[in-house]
C-alpha cells in the first residue's frame, strides 16, 4: 500500500470516526438541553437524520474510492496478460526458429 493510499484510507476513517463522535455529542447535548420532549424528539430525529446522510456520503465515497481501485487493478492485470501474450508470442517464434536451425544443421 503506498503512502498516498493510506492517507486516502485514514482521511475516510477520520471522517466516520469524526461523525460518529458529532452524532454522539449532539445527541448528549439534545439530552441534557431544556427543552420540552416534543422538541427534543424533533431535534433528535433531525440530527439522526444529518448524521445518517453524513454516514451515507462517507459511504458513496468509500465505495466509489473502491472502485477506483478495483478498475486500476483491472487495467494492471490485463496490461500485465497483454505483456505475458507478447513474451509467450515471442518465445514461441524463437522456439520455431532455433528448431528450425537445427533442423537445417542435422539435414546438412
Amino acid at each position: 500500500m503506498t503512502v498516498e493510499e493510506q492517507m486516502e484510507e485514514d482521511t475516510g476513517s477520520r471522517l466516520l470516526w469524526f461523525a460518529a463522535g458529532a452524532a454522539i455529542g449532539s445527541t448528549l447535548a439534545i439530552l441534557f438541553a431544556p427543552k420540552t420532549g416534543t422538541e427534543t424528539r424533533h431535534l433528535i430525529s433531525e440530527k439522526a437524520r444529518v448524521g445518517a446522510d453524513a454516514v451515507a456520503d462517507t459511504s458513496r465515497d468509500m465505495f466509489d474510492r473502491g472502485r477506483e481501485l478495483f478498475e486500476r487493478g483491472q487495467k494492471i492485470v490485463d496490461e500485465a496478460a497483454e505483456i505475458f501474450e507478447r513474451g509467450k508470442a515471442i518465445v514461441e517464434k524463437a522456439t520455431s526458429a532455433l528448431e528450425e536451425q537445427v533442423k537445417e544443421a542435422t539435414q546438412a
